[in-house]
């Protein structure tokens, strides 16, 4: 399917297995490798060497929190141990594994994040917090050569636990790119995740131009929903991938979207929408 090759593609492992297409690992290395995508990314650790396997690549993992992993976050300096201890452990095992990068959130904004009467986190003092653990994390990246990339998500759309996550504190892109640019280091970056700078920000090719030097990650899926690239959405996906050519962005694109329909029509299409 890929004909162009100036993005480099990737299919998200979550997306296709825990959701009701629960595809396996096989069935997703295999559609990537019949649309030309170069990386399966965001499988656990015992499946990477199925992807080796596939001779594909791994964009990039989780930073090994339990599930939600994105809930005990940087901003609580009460998880920092627990945070950097698992995500460091990861990091070794991405260096070990050639996977060159690894996800951070700040978490909810809640003190207890799983308790929204335990009183919120000011948005300053969560974006330091956040900045010091990820100084940490980026110092310890340096030495084993992988990059921790700080992801803003969504708190607007309440329809579903995967479309989008209220009380997440990281919800403005560009709160996210000040912490990063606090943070200091060059193994900390920015996930940009279209999608969800779409709901929160909008004004997604300015905002990509913009913070073209934090970028270390790029995620996909269509506006509103979650679902497909094609037509029935908001975003015009080929215009959004020549800016990215346009600003020299080197890195992955992982197609992050939730199948509504059969996947491979649905990854097809978009693989094809990316390849500009």
């Amino acid at each position: 399917m890929i004909k162009n090759g100036r993005i480099r593609q990737s299919l998200a492992y979550w997306c296709l297995n825990a959701t009701d297409w629960q595809w396996d690992i096989h069935k997703v290395c295999e559609t990537a490798r019949s649309l030309g995508c170069r990386s399966v990314e965001l499988s656990p650790p015992e499946l990477w060497p199925v992807v080796r396997e596939y001779r594909l690549e791994n964009a990039i993992a989780l930073n090994g929190m339990p599930d939600p992993v994105f809930a005990k976050g940087l901003n609580n300096l009460a998880h920092h141990e627990e945070i950097i201890v698992r995500t460091k452990n990861m990091i070794d095992q991405c260096a070990e594994a050639g996977v060159p990068n690894v996800i951070a959130f700040t978490g909810y904004k809640w003190r207890d994040p799983f308790d929204p009467q335990s009183g919120e986190i000011p948005r300053a003092e969560g974006a330091a917090n956040t900045a010091k653990g990820l100084r940490a994390l980026g110092d310890y990246g340096t030495t084993r050569g992988v990059t921790v990339c700080l992801e803003q998500l969504n708190t607007r759309d309440d329809s579903h636990s995967m479309k989008g996550h209220p009380g997440y504190q990281g919800d403005d892109i560009d709160y996210c790119a000040d912490i990063v640019r606090q943070a200091g280091s060059a193994r900390v970056k920015l996930l940009f995740d279209i999608y969800h700078v779409a709901i929160m920000n909008g004004d997604v090719i300015r905002r990509l131009r913009q913070y073209r030097d934090l970028i270390g990650h790029i995620h996909t899926a269509g506006v509103p929903g979650r679902g497909e690239l094609g037509g029935h959405q908001e975003i015009h996906y080929p215009s959004v991938m020549r800016t990215l050519v346009e600003i020299g962005y080197q890195g992955y694109v992982g197609q992050e979207f939730i199948p509504t329909r059969d996947p491979v029509e649905g990854l097809a299409e978009a693989v094809d929408l990316c390849d500009v």
